[in-house]
């Protein structure tokens, strides 16, 4: 099934080009389970083959990522914003927890998103609480582009080395995928270790 999958797709995007890329990544960067690792491989393996361009590939992979997350952040802003502080108290919303939320995305807002765009599960999701807590527009988008643009290098990079063979790819990924959690812990814990040093700063003046 996931090799008539990957048939399908590598058929596609030899047919739509960089569009399809475009595509294919708005949607499994909006609302469509739809794995990134069935995508962008393909097209650097259409790359290694000389018919496609590794640099415009992965410009395509990353310009859908970020058209998907935008998508995603403008429903939330649009529709998730005004239920909870309609309806919020219904689910055990409160006010003072949008606030909250508010506060913490806007101190935090940029390392979430970084991270949550490494994360397998997450990259999808993140881009919701942006948008339900009116996220800086800008940092948002910068984050979701450096988080987006980690992930859609490795996918080609990984597409143009080993090709089709779609055992590798998913070993691969998946080493990748491991890799990259450790690196999101690591730095993780870094800013939650700088933000103390810094409130303890702030607290002795």
């Amino acid at each position: 099934m996931l090799g008539q999958a990957v048939t399908w797709i590598v058929s596609t995007i030899g047919r739509m080009g960089y569009t399809g890329v475009v595509a294919l990544m708005f949607l499994e960067s909006s609302f469509v389970p739809f794995p990134s690792e069935v995508v962008v491989p393909p097209a650097g393996y259409l790359a290694a083959r000389g018919e496609m361009n590794l640099f415009a590939v992965i410009l395509a992979g990353i310009a859908g990522s970020i058209l998907g997350a935008i998508f995603n952040y403008w429903i939330s802003l649009t529709f998730g914003r005004p239920f909870f502080e309609r309806y919020g108290k219904y689910f055990l919303v409160s006010d003072k927890a949008l606030e909250r939320a508010d506060l913490y995305f806007a101190r935090h807002g940029h390392i979430s998103t970084f991270i949550g765009r490494l994360l397998p599960g997450i990259r999808q999701l993140i881009s919701l609480p942006a948008g339900l807590t009116r996220m800086n527009v800008p940092l948002f988008l910068f984050y979701t582009t450096l988080g987006s643009g980690i992930w859609v290098v490795i996918l080609a990079w990984v597409g143009f080395w080993v090709g089709n063979n779609q055992a590798l790819v998913h070993r691969y990924m998946h080493t990748a995928s491991y890799v990259l959690a450790a690196f999101c812990v690591a730095l993780a814990a870094g800013y939650v270790f700088h933000c103390r040093r810094k409130n303890k700063k702030i607290e002795k003046t």
